[in-house]
């Protein structure tokens, strides 16, 4: 089993709750498709572990950027 956490990145809770769905149900169809997919290329089984998370501003912050991985 490999076990993976992804952080989905928003600038705004309004976001959030467009990516996370009415009851979750946005997140976790995103989340099921995504293990399905892993699941197939890896040849095992796979835990997925999405969250969302609101960071202000974060796409115009240099430091931001940097600690994110995108510079």
């Amino acid at each position: 089993m490999i076990r993976i956490g992804a952080m989905i990145l928003v600038e705004r809770d309004s976001q959030k709750g467009i990516v996370v769905g009415k009851g979750g149900k946005q997140i976790k169809e995103v989340g099921m498709d995504a293990r399905k997919k892993l699941q197939k290329f890896f040849g095992v089984k796979i835990f997925l572990d999405l969250r969302v998370k609101v960071d202000k501003n974060w796409r115009n912050n240099a430091e931001k950027l940097k600690q994110y991985g995108y510079m």
